[in-house]
C-alpha cells in the first residue's frame, strides 16, 4: 500500500493525496450552462456528471460551495450540460477558469430556459431543476432532462490524472446494461 493512502484527510497533505487518488479514475469533460434570472449567461468546466435514473430522465453535476455565481446556479430555471469533443480543449480551459469574460468568441445557441447549448460538443442536455442536496464542500444538483442530442461521429475529450486524453475504443463490444446480477 502507498504511504500517502495513510495520510489524515483533515490535513492539507492529506486532502491532496485524495484528491490525486480520486484523479486515477477517467472521466469526460463537460460544460455546465445556465441564464441566470438577471440575463447572464453561467458556465464552467466540470468532470462531476452522471446519469442517475431513466424513469424519471435524471442527471447529476455538482458545484463547489465557493463558487462566486453558487446562488446563481441555484435560482436558475434551466441548465445545460455539455460532453465536449476531443477538440474542445480550449472550451473546457476557457470554462475552467473563475470570473472573466468566458463567453467571446464562444458559438452556441439557446435550450430550456435559454441555457447556452455549445456547438461542437458530442452530446447536450437540456434540463430543468429537480433537487439539490448538500454534499460537503459541493452542492449537489439533480436535474430533470428535457432534450437531448447526441453526434456520434466525434470523440469525447477525456480527462485523467491531471491530463486530457483521447478515448481509444478496443473494438471489443461492452455487455449490455444492466447486467442480470445487478437486480
Amino acid at each position: 500500500m502507498d504511504a500517502r493512502a495513510a495520510e489524515d484527510l483533515n490535513h492539507a497533505s492529506g486532502q491532496r493525496a485524495f484528491r490525486n487518488a480520486l484523479g486515477q479514475f477517467p472521466t469526460g469533460v463537460c460544460v455546465v450552462t445556465a441564464r441566470a434570472a438577471e440575463g447572464e449567461d453561467l458556465g464552467m468546466t466540470i468532470s462531476s456528471f452522471n446519469s442517475l435514473s431513466l424513469d424519471p430522465p435524471l442527471v447529476l453535476f455538482s458545484i463547489d460551495r465557493r463558487s462566486h455565481s453558487l446562488d446563481k446556479w441555484e435560482a436558475a430555471e434551466g441548465y445545460a450540460i455539455n460532453i465536449l469533443a476531443e477538440s474542445q480543449k480550449d472550451v473546457s480551459g476557457r470554462f475552467a477558469r473563475p470570473l472573466g469574460n468566458k463567453w467571446t468568441g464562444i458559438d452556441f445557441e439557446r435550450g430550456h430556459a435559454d441555457a447556452p447549448l455549445l456547438r461542437g460538443a458530442i452530446a447536450c442536455f437540456e434540463c430543468g431543476p429537480f433537487t439539490s442536496h448538500d454534499g460537503g464542500d459541493h452542492v449537489l444538483f439533480i436535474v430533470r432532462v428535457v432534450r437531448f442530442r447526441t453526434f456520434a461521429n466525434r470523440s469525447p475529450l477525456i480527462f485523467c490524472k491531471g491530463h486530457y486524453g483521447t478515448l481509444k475504443p478496443t473494438g471489443e463490444p461492452a455487455p449490455l446494461w444492466p447486467l442480470a446480477i445487478h437486480y
